[in-house]
């Protein structure tokens, strides 16, 4: 594969690497989403980021919010899972890869926000982060125009980190035809009991449209988003962006298609409309 473009790690065994199979699989995701009338513009959504057997149902709700749009640039924030030296982190590579095709990165929008930032992004090659790229394929699929990608991982889960991303995201993409999508899945190995408690109040944070609510949950352990950070600087940037409302799409987890709700991941979709 050529050396510009990031190779899938994950494609086969987190998702079809056939691509009839895998647009087949995505599209029917989507034509099983019923969402309900949606008011405003819609600014950014958020969709969790397992295996697509464990959450394409749900991430289909965020991603069938999208229909008809048509942006020029996506961007797409995300969690880091592994351990990393860096607060923020982008690909070093011109495109990613999935079994649907290539979609390049914009890398003059991506210049445009590390000047405008404080917290240098560094760029690293072969990364095996699922959490970003996972949300692409539904992108691909839903979007039928040709975006490029503007695609940042978080690993300083700290709010003034997420505070200062939204802020300079926003005015990088306050004259740009874009989108926002934030990664996140909610909790991990609760029984669904306990973990519907958790989820729950941790989406509502999500509705509450303030970010530092976010943290706050997250450090008093009422409720865990993997990707809070994500979410909290998607937020900063929406509402600068004139988005106001944040609406919980679908809640599921990963005990409705294991059937063992002894320890479940729990999964969220929402979206954020002006």
């Amino acid at each position: 594969m050529n050396a510009s473009i990031r190779p899938s790690p994950i494609a086969g065994t987190w998702y079809e690497a056939d691509p009839k199979r895998l647009a087949a699989k995505i599209d029917s995701y989507l034509a099983d989403a019923q969402l309900p009338d949606l008011s405003g513009d819609v600014v950014a959504v958020i969709a969790p980021h397992a295996g697509h057997i464990y959450s394409g149902g749900v991430a289909a709700h965020a991603f069938a919010a999208l229909r008809g749009l048509a942006p020029d640039l996506v961007v797409v924030l995300s969690p880091f899972h592994a351990f990393a030296p860096y607060p923020l982190m982008t690909t070093a590579h011109a495109a990613y890869f999935t079994p649907l095709g290539n979609i390049a990165v914009d890398t003059s929008a991506l210049a445009e926000l590390e000047a405008r930032l404080d917290i240098p992004i560094t760029p690293v090659a072969n990364d095996r982060e699922h959490s970003l790229e996972i949300e692409l394929p539904f992108l691909q699929r839903v979007l039928k125009n040709e975006f490029k990608l503007l695609p940042l991982m978080i690993r300083a889960q700290e709010p003034q980190v997420a505070r200062e991303i939204g802020e300079a995201l926003a005015e990088t993409l306050k004259d740009k035809n874009a989108l926002l999508v934030a990664s996140t899945d909610l909790s991990h190995f609760y029984d669904s009991q306990t973990a519907s408690i958790l989820d729950h109040e941790m989406l509502r944070r999500f509705e509450s449209f303030d970010p530092e609510s976010i943290f706050d949950a997250e450090s008093s352990r009422k409720g865990f988003a993997c990707g809070h950070a994500a979410v909290a600087a998607m937020l900063v940037a929406a509402k600068k962006l004139g988005a106001s409302k944040t609406q919980t799409l679908k809640y599921a987890t990963s005990g409705d298609v294991t059937r063992d709700y002894s320890s479940v991941v729990g999964y969220g979709a929402a979206v954020v409309t002006r």
